[in-house]
This record gives structure tokens, C-alpha cells and sequence, in this order.
């Protein structure tokens, strides 16, 4: 027979090749994969800078913060401790002469009478104190 056992006669078959050719592939990776590793260490190294020397002053310390709280009978707390009569002009000046001067938040209930505020106010304001905060809640929507 002419043409038998060369595979390119009308007596045989031929398949396509079913299989893919992974060696190219392989190929690049490997080529891709050295590029990385070599040019990997040149990424992360940063531009040599010679910074200028400044001398700063360190951050002042945060100052301490009293709590002044007044229910609706006008009891008077500092720091949640119940004061007697006279006592809150003696802490409000034993603060205003720390330094540096802590932060004094006045919280009063709603139904406080405001001359009981006013008078914290004002002695606040006679022992010294240069920061006064009120403490309040967001209104409810």
C-alpha cells in the first residue's frame, strides 16, 4: 500500500493533538519569576535624604480634669464625692494653683436652679479657674 505507516495516507486516522504544550509557559514564568527576585531588593530601597537637626520643646503634659456635678436639689459633687458647704472654693483653689491648670467640667441636671450654677460660676471664677467646661447630651432625634 502506498501511503500505509506514514500516517499521511487515506488508510490512517489522524487525531489532533489533544494535549497543550506547557513548556512555553513554564518558560516565561521562570523568566519572570528570576526578573522579580532580582529587581525585588532594588524596590524597597529608599532615596538617601540628609535631614536638617531641630531641637523642639517635648509636648506639654496633658493637664488633669475635675468634674463638678450638681443634681436637681442643688447638691454640689466634686469628683462624685458629696461637699459640704465651703469645700468647693477650697478645691476650685487648690486646682487653679496646679500646673498646669486641669480642665474643670461643670455637669448639672436640667431642673438645677440656675443660681446655684451662677454661684459655682462665680467662685470658679474668684479662685482662679481659666477653664470652665459644661457637660452636656446631645439632644435625642
Amino acid at each position: 500500500m502506498i501511503g500505509s505507516g506514514n500516517g499521511f495516507g487515506s488508510g490512517s486516522h489522524s487525531a489532533p493533538m489533544a494535549e497543550i504544550n506547557t513548556t512555553p509557559l513554564v518558560d516565561v514564568m521562570l523568566v519572570l519569576l528570576v526578573i522579580f527576585i532580582i529587581t525585588a531588593p532594588l524596590l524597597t530601597h529608599a532615596v538617601r535624604i540628609d535631614l536638617p537637626q531641630a531641637s523642639s520643646q517635648p509636648l506639654p503634659e496633658k493637664p488633669e480634669s475635675f468634674t463638678i456635678s450638681i443634681d436637681n436639689a442643688g447638691q454640689i459633687y466634686w469628683n462624685d464625692t458629696p461637699l459640704v458647704e465651703g469645700e468647693l472654693v477650697l478645691k476650685l483653689e487648690q486646682a487653679s494653683k496646679k500646673e498646669p491648670q486641669p480642665d474643670i467640667n461643670l455637669r448639672a441636671d436640667k431642673e438645677t436652679r440656675y443660681e446655684v450654677i451662677a454661684k459655682v460660676m462665680a467662685d470658679a471664677k474668684n479662685a482662679g479657674v481659666q477653664k470652665l467646661g459644661f457637660v452636656s447630651e446631645p439632644a435625642a432625634n
